[in-house]
This record gives structure tokens, sequence and C-alpha cells, in this order.
């Protein structure tokens, strides 16, 4: 019989597909919506933008919800809010327009990996937590992967709005299932073996209950040195990842002269390499917790990873053709997905009963930082003439971020700090 914790972790999956899907459309879109509206690329550069802010600004508030109403409530509510906004993308009818309903769903989607995250730490043996967010965070990327070449294909075919009224209502699908099916407390799981629930909860991580936690206050959580590092490394780390969500495909598309099949084609590879490197680094922490160095699980997949980001975003501008550039850019997105999973599994080790509000406030953190890409990789491309600074200077951060997680200690407890 399947293990129905390997159903939540299937469900969490899905929603990281759906999750990247709605994100990515409008990047897909960029050609007709920005026909249509008039909008300039830097106008659509601010676009892209609102999200992250959006997003941003409603990670730490999001995650707190996550840990007082778990991660039922949370989940089901969020995903039928930004499936809306996700329709209403459709009804956009300037540049204004626009710009507020992509800023709304961000706000709608910055409960998501906050909210999975409580419900692993309810529900996944400490043990076999790298692998799951590992999982998790492997569908965002193959949810962005697919969704460019066949989202390009449905747009040329039907039309940009009628595609997001169709993910409009798989998200809501999805909101029902889960609400349907999913307990915050696998206690509550009519379905759940007493074998199963007995393992869970002997190898949960100490205090994995459902008992609604009181806020942390912030002062307090911003006294840990190990969210501080989580929060710089994260920001550096969605340097890569937004680029990559946004303005990849346009980029390879217009620089190597693509059409639109084939540039989505072209630019689900590095996504795909992504979606290998959360996976690989989720099961390189397990195993390295398991030789009972559980620091060292979290800290030397992602330092790995940001020198493999490095040494890819360099090498990928050394060539003019597609073929040996997206290798490289594959490489790079390889390297900044393997911190994925140690990045959350290390906020939920410090956080415990608050790994909503933890995690939710190193993602803040990252999506300032996807916030600032939006519109500064078409900045430096019409200041310079030239992708090549932009590329650089990713290089640069993963190097910095890389050193950020040699200070970090995912064994530091922020519930006791004094």
């Amino acid at each position: 019989m399947i293990p129905r914790r390997a159903l939540v972790v299937t469900g969490t999956f899905l929603l990281s597909v759906l999750l990247y899907v709605d994100r990515v459309c409008i990047s897909t879109a960029k050609g007709p919506i920005t026909q249509e509206l008039g909008l300039t690329d830097t106008q659509f550069g601010w676009v892209m933008s609102s999200f992250a802010i959006g997003y941003a600004l409603f990670q730490t508030p999001s995650g707190m919800l996550a840990d007082r109403i778990g991660g039922r409530k949370i989940l089901a509510g969020i995903v039928t809010l930004w499936s809306l906004f996700t329709g209403l993308t459709a009804l956009a009818w300037n540049y204004w327009s626009l710009l507020l309903i992509r800023f709304l769903f961000g706000a709608g989607e910055a409960g998501a990996f906050p909210g999975m995250a409580r419900a692993v730490y309810s529900w996944i043996p400490t043990r076999e937590r790298g692998l799951v967010k590992g999982i998790n965070f492997s569908g965002s990327r193959l949810g962005a992967a697919f969704a460019l070449p066949v989202l390009a294909t449905a747009i040329d075919s039907f039309g940009w709005k009628h595609t997001f009224g169709v993910l409009m209502v798989v998200g809501c699908f999805w909101s029902v299932a889960w609400w349907l099916w999913f307990r915050d407390d696998p206690t509550d799981h009519p379905s759940l073996s007493q074998a199963e629930l007995a393992y869970i909860v002997a190898n949960r991580q100490s205090g994995s209950d459902t008992t609604p936690p009181g806020n942390m206050p912030i002062g307090h959580m911003l006294r840990s040195t190990g969210l501080w590092l989580m929060m710089t490394q994260y920001l550096f780390a969605n340097f890569t990842t937004f680029f990559c969500l946004t303005w990849l495909y346009p980029h390879v598309k217009k620089t190597y002269e693509l059409n639109s099949a084939d540039a989505g084609l072209y630019s689900m590879i590095p996504l795909l390499c992504g979606a290998l490197g959360n996976v690989i680094s989720g099961w390189l922490v397990d195993r390295i917790y398991a030789t009972g160095r559980p620091a060292l699980s979290r800290k030397l997949p992602a330092i790995v990873g940001f020198l493999l980001t490095a040494i890819g975003m360099v090498m990928s501008v050394q060539h003019s053709t597609v073929g040996p550039a997206i290798f490289w850019l594959s490489l790079a997105v390889f390297g900044v997905d393997m911190i994925l999973s140690p990045s959350w599994s290390f906020c939920i080790d410090i956080g415990q009963k608050h790994a909503g509000q933890i995690s939710g406030t190193m993602n803040m953190a990252g999506n300032i930082g996807s916030a600032i890409i939006g519109p500064a990789f078409p900045f430096l491309l019409a200041w310079t003439g030239s992708a090549n600074v932009f590329f650089y200077i990713i290089a640069g951060c993963s190097v910095l971020a890389a050193a950020c997680w040699t200070f970090a200690d995912s064994t530091k407890k922020i519930s006791e700090l004094p």
C-alpha cells in the first residue's frame, strides 16, 4: 500500500507544478500582451516585478497564517485566490491594470511554499525531509519547463486570454481536491494506518504536532544569524531563478533568432536540469543527514550548487551559438536549484513550529531579488548592449552566497535563542 504521506508529497508536488505554470505563463505570452496593450520591455519588466513585490511582501504574513491555521486551509484558500487572479489577467486593459492584477496574483501565491513547509513539518519524518523538499521544488521546474513550449503552442492556437482562463479552472480544481483529502494533523486522517502514524510520530522533528503556536515576535526572529544568512543567500539565488522564469524565454528567442516553439524547447532544458538538481540535492541532504552530520547535510549541497551556478553563468556568455550557451545555463540552473532543498530544510529545522513564518521570511528576501531582476535585466541590456554584464553580476553574487553557507548552522533553533 502507498504510504499516505507519499500522497501529501504528490499533492504538494502538483501544487508546485501549477504554481510555476501560472507564473511563467505571462512570460510566454509576452509578445501578444505587449502588442495588445502597447507595452515597452521596461514596462513589461515592471509588470513581472509587480508580481515579485506582492509575493515578497506577503511571505512572512502568509507564513505566520500557515503556522496558525494549518496547511489545509491556507493552501486551499490561496490557490483559489491566485487562480482567480490568473483568470483576471485576461481582463487587463492597460499597463496599470495589468500591474495591479499581477501584484495581487503575487500576493495570492505568497503562502504556497510556507504552507507546504508547515505541512512537511507535521507529516514528514526529519530523515526524509531533504528529498521531499527536493521533489516539491522539482515540480516547480518541471512545471515551468513544460509550460514554455506547451503554453507557447496554446497561446498561438487559442490566444493568451483563453489560456489564462483554463489555468484558473485547473487551480480551483486542485483547491477542492486538497481541501477534501488533506488533514493538518496526521492523527485526524481517516485512511492513515496505525503503523504509518506511529512511524511519522516517532521520526518527525521533536515537537512536530499541529498545536497552533503563538506568533514569534519579529524582533526575536531577526536575532537569528542563521535566518539572516538564509535571507541573503536566497536573495542572490533568486537572481538566477527569476531570470529563468521571466526573461530566459524572450532572451533566448531574440538573441538566437528562434521561433516561438524552438525558443520554448531550448528554454525548457535549463529548467529540466533544475528539476534534476532539486532531486539530487534532496537525496544528498538526506544521505549526509543519515551519517549524523545534520549541519553539513544542509551546507554542502548548497555550497556546491552556488559554485556551479557561478561557473555556468560565466561560461554561458562565452558562446555565440544557442547549443553551448544553453548547456552552460543548464549547469547554472542545476546548481542554483541544488540550494532549494537545503534552504527550506534549514528553515524548517531552525523554525520548528514557526516553520511557515521562518521559511516565508527567507522567501520574502529571495523575492526582493526577483523584484530587482525584472527591470534590471532589460535596463542593463539597453545600457551595455549585451547580456554579459548581467550574467557576470549573477556569478559574483553566487560566490558570495556560497560564502554565506560556510557560516550557517541548522542546529541553532530560533526558539532556543536567549
